[in-house]
């Protein structure tokens, strides 16, 4: 497996960002983020390879509007505070088609590390020209490592919101220059 080597900017039309959490411990609620980009270096030497991505917190889509209103309250992402969430890599390994990648994850103004798991999609030149690349990528983190806490008490016991967030991308990126 060789991933092309070059600069590629995420088309975030062809592109996913998206999240499930458990709701009252019965349900899954999933939702997406509409507004992101980033760029993807892939060098030579596969390690040494990078990925940064900026989201605008704003952006959640959960299908109900209540609901992203008040994802996008002080409760929650606190917009008006922290409008966007960064993504910085720090270290990358593959092993075939599969590997990790490791970086810095800010959310409201924290900062932690996390590891995707990620997949290779592949290469191909789209209808107009453009070479892409394709990854798919997923990891889990706890909301409450990056100050989201709010909650409600449910009266059979337990939590309203679980703590653990289940994350999804899938990604198309176009090769720059």
């Amino acid at each position: 497996m060789t991933i092309p080597a070059g600069t590629y900017a995420i088309d975030a039309s062809h592109s996913e960002v998206g999240f499930t959490i458990r709701h009252a411990g019965i349900a899954k609620v999933r939702g997406v983020f509409n507004e992101f980009d980033g760029q993807i270096v892939v060098a030579d030497d596969l390690a040494t390879s990078s990925a940064t991505a900026t989201i605008k917190a704003a952006s959640v889509d959960t299908g109900n509007e209540q609901r992203d209103g008040h994802l996008k309250s002080s409760d929650f992402f606190s917009i008006d505070v922290n409008p966007e969430w960064t993504f910085a890599s720090t270290a990358v390994s593959f092993s075939g088609e599969e590997g990790t990648l490791t970086g810095d994850l800010t959310i409201n103004g924290v900062t932690k590390p996390v590891t995707l798991e990620v997949e290779y999609n592949g290469a191909a030149k789209d209808a107009y020209g453009n070479d892409r690349i394709g990854f798919s990528a997923e990891t889990e983190l706890a909301r409450s490592d990056f100050g989201i806490t709010w909650n409600a008490p449910l009266e059979a016991g337990g939590l309203l919101l679980s703590d653990k967030v289940k994350i999804a991308i899938e990604i198309s990126a176009v090769k720059q220059g």
